[in-house]
């Protein structure tokens, strides 16, 4: 589905990249078919020095205890905890928790009231380096994203950077 990149663009004006690698995982999951249950995990990546830009470089993906249902996705936390602690560890802490991603069986997906609740939940509760949570809802046609401020506990849809735009910027 995705070939490039996708970009969208922050509230604070910088960008939050979603790379291939990332996007190929995702895209193992999407919900095409009527028998596919939802999916998702957290997103893994990288503050860039010097600007409000950030990639995500990879995601987990499901795990064994995780509940996954056709219109219902629970991530356990114990298992993908190991897996940001190690990755956190090994690149001696740049590599960092940045967000959760989903999918959703609907063309261009908008978060539900328990997603949004959940979101909320993670903003207050989780540890992590910024001052947002990035939120990915991957449909059967489109990715979006959602940025979630943990001072004011607004969540916002990110606009997708046409390539244009994107070409307009130094790369990421």
């Amino acid at each position: 589905m995705h070939n490039e990149a996708l970009i969208f663009q922050k509230s604070d004006g910088g960008r939050i990249k979603i790379d291939v690698y990332a996007l190929k995982k995702i895209n193992k999951f999407l919900q095409t078919e009527r028998s596919n249950c939802e999916a998702g995990g957290v997103l893994l990546g990288r503050y860039i020095i010097d600007s409000n830009d950030i990639i995500v470089d990879d995601i987990t993906m499901p795990m064994k205890n995780d509940i996954r249902h056709r219109s219902f996705f629970l991530r356990r936390k114990r298992l993908h905890q190991k897996v940001v602690t190690k990755r956190w560890l090994e690149s001696k802490g740049t590599c960092n928790y940045l967000g959760e991603w989903h999918t959703h069986a609907e063309a261009i997906p908008t978060p539900s009231c328990v997603d949004i609740k959940e979101w909320k939940k993670l903003l207050s509760t989780s540890i992590f380096d910024n001052d947002c949570l990035y939120f990915i809802i991957a449909g059967t046609e489109k990715i979006r994203v959602w940025e979630g401020n943990k001072y004011t506990m607004e969540i916002r849809q990110l606009n997708e950077m046409s390539s244009w735009m994107v070409n307009s910027y130094e790369k990421i």
